[in-house]
């Protein structure tokens, strides 16, 4: 029997969760579909200058994980760019933090944001 998954720690949800070339209709077929936790690691690591190390403990998983999230997330980042397809982020494994700074690190986009 397979180990259950482990759930991934997100801050928060993105504030846009569509991107995509200007003026071009949105095909489904023609979508790359990223996930929340696939984006948090990106924001982790890319935007806030998070380690692996760093952002595995963010989100409550283990460093292997974290770099197979990332590399998978990268290449649908380039996959959106390259070929001019919609970006959309949407589903995955993940448990929204409370916003209140319990279980959350110096990353956290929701705490003191009044967002919670």
């Amino acid at each position: 029997m397979p180990r259950p998954r482990k759930w991934r720690r997100v801050c928060a949800l993105p504030d846009s969760n569509r991107f995509g070339p200007l003026g071009r209709p949105v095909d489904a077929d023609d979508a790359v579909v990223m996930t929340v936790d696939e984006y948090e690691t990106i924001r982790l690591i890319d935007l806030e200058g998070f380690t692996q190390e760093e952002c595995a403990q963010q989100m409550k998983i283990s460093r292997t994980t974290v770099q197979g999230i990332y590399s998978e997330a990268r290449k649908k980042l380039a996959e959106a760019l390259i070929h001019g397809k919609v970006l959309s982020i949407e589903g995955g494994e993940f448990l929204l933090c409370d916003g209140q700074g319990r279980g959350c690190g110096r990353g956290c986009r929701r705490h003191g944001r009044g967002r919670g």
